[in-house]
């Protein structure tokens, strides 16, 4: 990852404590976004190209699985992480299989894992994207040699 990579990466929770120790935590290393509800979290992507999201899974009105989940659709790219202070099982398999997520991390989160997850997350995130560009090259060139073969069967 280059140095000058800025990895715009949203935090969402309804603790305001822990989006005020996350952003103070990581505000020189990343570019933080944070919100309090899975809504104001959506506004954020509307407006911004978000690479990694970090959601707590327990908030009211919108877990932050379904808030993962109901995002998917619209914007598939961003890299997923789930945090949570509670261990249940049932919401990692949820996790997983409805909300596509990257990893599924326990609170207190330690800050150089958090970091180095992020990180990978984002690595991720810029392969897919390269990975998608290249196809695209791929698709154009394979248009053009069948364009150039059928000009030489025809003349």
């Amino acid at each position: 990852m280059s140095p000058d990579a800025q990895i715009n990466v949203l935090y969402v929770d309804d603790e305001v404590h822990n989006l005020n120790s996350f952003k103070a935590g990581f505000r020189r290393l990343f570019n933080v976004f944070t919100a309090e509800s899975a809504a104001e979290g959506l506004k954020v992507i509307e407006t911004e190209e978000i690479h990694v999201i970090i959601t707590d899974q327990r908030m009211p009105v919108m877990t932050g699985i379904e808030f993962l989940e109901s995002i998917i659709p619209k914007y598939p790219d961003p890299i997923r992480i789930l945090l949570t202070g509670y261990a249940d099982i049932n919401a990692v398999i949820d996790a997983i299989n409805k909300g596509q997520v990257y990893r599924y991390i326990q609170k207190p989160w330690m800050d150089e894992d958090l970091r180095i997850n992020i990180e990978k997350a984002f690595e991720i995130y810029m392969l897919r994207k390269e990975n998608r560009e290249l196809t695209e090259k791929l698709l154009v060139a394979n248009e053009q040699l069948e364009f150039l073969l059928r000009q030489n069967l025809l003349s």
